[in-house]
């Protein structure tokens, strides 16, 4: 909200030398955030000149100038600048005449853009100075002509200060208001804040004008379907207004305002009902009363309806838009825009005003489903006073009546819809506990009535009633923050809660932790990726197609499911990093997934405002929610040992994943196994599904390996990248209560090799069980350490050596030993597989 200096002063004291940023510095005490100052950056002598005589000059570039002679200060007196007082000026707009009244602006000027005025040779003359357009000076994006000040209604003496005039020196505070304040979209509301931050005398603008009883014009409220509970239409006002003159020119005073605050003036009548929508919070629209065909309707709109806006675009209606409508159809979507029909134009005589308030949901929604955001909908959305739209009407009326010539008529329509207030009780000690702060029931009161409430002091706290202008103080708690904003942070002490004993993170979250910590202690690198994917990534690591969570509104048009695995998002990560050089990767990401069991219901309807659901509400609702367990996903690209002097490149892999589940999995105490396994959009012949026991059974808790090839190189991968998904869900299920550390042992190892030829298609981590059951107790680990499928090994078998370490706890063991036990492993291979010693 911009807030220019002077209007500011007409509702409250301001200091002699207040300057925006001292005006702003006083508004950041209660809560509202410092944007900048504004002004028209225009400085140095511009003064009122008059056309005394000119003569038209054809140039060969085809333009024609005209050399004036401009009369800047009365006869024989010196001009602003020390000069002459008639001035040769070239000036290339043919818009003026002789006698004149222009803005002149003599050398030494400063106008917007450090765009300075000097005596220049030009177009064969000495150009002593420069008549100005009013884009040239900021006040519009006019730049057809110069500006000509009886078009204005100006008539000022030669040599008037130009700058003063035209109000050039103002200048403005811009303030950030907060969603939950939007009565900050005033100067109204901005005079109070700043009355509080001051102490300073606050002047309600709300009684500028009074308003008077309308009657005879033919309004009706038709919102009797409302919208998720909510009526559309609370309050309308009708006012009339006729004879106006819509030629008149906007004051300059009111333009200079209207241009500070952000607004391009735009004609008498327009200019007028948003000076007093900035003014006093109430957006206001004009109709031209002759346009309207019968009555005026509010309702939702019909099936099909059309309408054709103020910015000239044909826009189709949704049943759930509310829309102002007379008999021949919508003239516009209520707080929203209004509709070109009915529009005020030059030919405009009489004029009705529309003063309204509409629901917020239903505005917010009109605004955004139509892609329409304006000054009226903003305000709307946020809340407006129900109690001044009346005032406000009245107000436009009074300027109309000043600015237009035109003639109130108590010919007009009001409509109310009756609140009965709800009292908030506060109790006496509340605010103090919750804050910090020693409150006295006797500043809780006062600060209370600072801000508008009625306070009722009764046994053990008080009974507040809030202003019509705060929709946003509904709760006891939006009143303590109103008591500690007026009473200033400054009083709240800073210090640390203590946390209360017992609590911390659950089970669940340290197990999470403790997965995140392994792998990023292990070499990984964490990274987030978004959860929002396209329908043809969420499909591509599912065999059949899978139900999907859709987007309703999303960012992006392709990119409209929540995802059912974290992979899709690392590939793209890993895409992005590859195409800016980062070549070698070993990223992974924790996060939720999205698993609808089924086809996700509707969301049942709920009510807005303070009203709470119901418990079946709840239940219905809750029912539609998708489980979301929490999944960890790894990808691996490059080489995972890059080449040195004397030490090859290892390129990153199925190993690498293989090897990462390990180290999650061990870090919340479960010991996994390796099943080969070809899912969709993994390396059929370089992938494994994860197991874990989980209630005395071997669980799918997820697969590790590498991705399909053919995968990868459609993605701009390279053709060989390791990826892993674990379920954490199902991790911690299999996870203990409580991780065991093992027994430190201290007696001599003793090592052993095994080669044992085996059909290739066996599993080795299959032959690998057999080993550890056949070896006993004294067998404390074993590895595959070799793969070997080639000369020397029968057709349709292949050879894998495993390394073998024998400990016991009480002595030293002999080769003998370790022998007697890999023998044992020997048999029982053999037993089992028909596994036979590699020669």
């Amino acid at each position: 909200m911009r807030v220019p200096l002077s209007w500011l002063a007409e509702y409250v004291d301001l200091p002699g030398d207040a300057t925006p940023e001292s005006v702003m510095a006083e508004l950041v005490k209660v809560g509202l955030e410092e944007e900048g100052s504004h002004g028209f950056d225009v400085t140095g002598p511009l003064v009122v000149g008059e056309v005394l005589e000119f003569v038209e000059e054809p140039q060969t570039n085809g333009k024609t100038i005209r050399w004036c002679q401009i009369r800047v200060a009365a006869a024989g007196q010196k001009a602003a600048d020390g000069g002459d007082d008639v001035r040769g000026i070239v000036c290339g707009a043919s818009n003026f005449e002789v006698g004149d009244k222009v803005v002149v602006c003599l050398p030494g000027a400063v106008l917007p853009g450090d765009f300075k005025i000097a005596a220049r040779s030009t177009y064969g003359h000495i150009s002593d100075g420069m008549l100005a357009s009013g884009r040239e000076l900021n006040l519009s994006d006019d730049h057809s002509g110069i500006i000509r000040l009886h078009e204005l209604g100006l008539d000022p003496k030669i040599g008037t200060d130009a700058v003063e005039l035209l109000q050039l020196s103002e200048q403005a505070a811009e303030v950030n208001v907060t969603p939950d304040r939007g009565y900050c979209f005033s100067i109204r509301g901005i005079a109070r804040e700043f009355a509080h931050a001051t102490g300073g005398e606050f002047r309600d603008p709300i009684g500028n004008a009074q308003p008077e009883s309308t009657s005879g014009f033919n309004l009706k409220i038709e919102d009797h379907a409302p919208i998720r509970g909510s009526q559309g239409c609370h309050r309308f006002v009708l006012r009339s207004v006729k004879g106006v003159d819509t030629k008149r020119p906007t004051p300059p005073w009111m333009v200079a305002r209207l241009k500070l605050a952000g607004m391009r003036s735009i004609s008498l009548i327009v200019d007028i009902t948003n000076y007093v929508m900035l003014e006093l919070g109430q957006p206001l629209h004009a109709y031209d009363a002759d346009k309207l065909q019968g009555g005026i309707t509010v309702r939702r709109a019909n099936a099909g309806e059309t309408i054709k806006t103020l910015d000239g675009q044909e826009r189709k209606l949704h049943p759930e838009d509310l829309v102002i409508a007379d008999d021949a159809g919508a003239i516009g979507i209520a707080g929203v825009m209004g509709g070109e029909r009915t529009e005020v134009s030059d030919t405009t005589v009489n004029v009705m005003i529309e003063a309204a308030n509409f629901d917020p949901v239903s505005i917010a929604r009109s605004a955004r489903r139509h892609k329409l955001p304006s000054e009226a909908s903003k305000r709307y959305e946020r809340g407006v006073d129900n109690n001044v739209a009346e005032f406000a009407a009245a107000r436009v009326v009074q300027l109309l009546e000043v600015q237009a010539l035109g003639t109130s008529e108590s010919f007009g329509a009001d409509f109310r819809e009756h609140f009965e207030p709800t009292p908030i009780w506060l109790p006496a000690n509340f605010a103090s506990e919750l804050v910090g702060v020693d409150y006295t029931p006797e500043e809780t009161v006062s600060i209370l009535n600072q801000i508008g409430c009625v306070v009722a002091t009764v046994d053990g706290g008080f009974e507040v009633i809030v202003p019509s202008w705060r929709p946003d103080l509904t709760h006891k708690t939006d009143l303590v923050e109103e008591i500690a904003r007026i009473g200033g942070y400054d009083r709240i002490p800073s210090r640390l809660p203590v946390a209360p004993p017992g609590r911390g993170l659950n089970p669940k979250q340290k197990r999470r932790r403790a997965v995140v910590n392994s792998l990023a202690g292990s070499g990984h690198v964490e990274v987030l990726t978004y959860p929002f994917v396209s329908a043809d990534q969420n499909q591509l690591f599912a065999a059949q197609e899978v139900a999907t969570v859709k987007l309703a509104n999303p960012l992006q048009g392709d990119v409209n499911e929540m995802r059912v695995s974290l992979l899709p998002g690392l590939m793209d990560a890993a895409k992005r990093n590859l195409s800016r050089g980062l070549t070698d990767l070993a990223i992974f990401e924790e996060g939720s997934v999205f698993l609808p069991a089924g086809k996700v219901g509707a969301n049942p309807e709920l009510p807005v405002g303070n009203a709470r659901p119901s418990e079946t509400q709840l239940n219905e609702l809750n029912a539609t929610v998708p489980a979301q367990p929490h999944h960890v996903a790894g990808l691996f690209a490059g080489n995972r040992i890059a080449q040195q002097v004397g030490v090859r490149s290892v390129e990153a892999g199925y190993a690498d994943a293989l090897h990462a589940v390990r180290v999650l999995a061990k870090s919340v105490g479960v010991e996994v196994e390796f099943q080969q396994a070809a899912p969709t959009g993994f390396h059929p012949g370089r992938t494994a599904e994860v197991l874990a026991e989980i209630n005395g059974v071997n669980t799918v808790i997820g697969v590790a390996g590498e991705l399909d090839p053919t995968l990868a190189t459609n993605h701009d991968l390279p053709r060989r990248i390791g990826a892993f998904e674990i379920n954490l869900e199902k991790l911690f299920e299999a996870a203990p209560q409580v991780v065991q550390a093992g027994q430190l042992l201290t007696m001599p190892a003793a090592t052993q090799d095994l080669s044992l030829v085996v059909p290739v298609d066996l599993a080795a981590a299959k032959l690998l069980e057999v080993i550890r059951e056949g070896a006993g107790e004294l067998l404390e680990r074993v590895v595959l350490v070799d793969d070997y499928r080639g000369a020397n090994v029968a057709e349709g078998h292949k050879s894998l050596t495993f390394a073998l370490r024998f400990r016991a706890a009480d002595r030293t063991l002999t080769q003998a030993e370790a022998s007697t036990a890999r023998d044992a492993a020997v048999a029982l291979a053999n037993q089992r597989f028909g596994a036979t010693l590699r020669a």
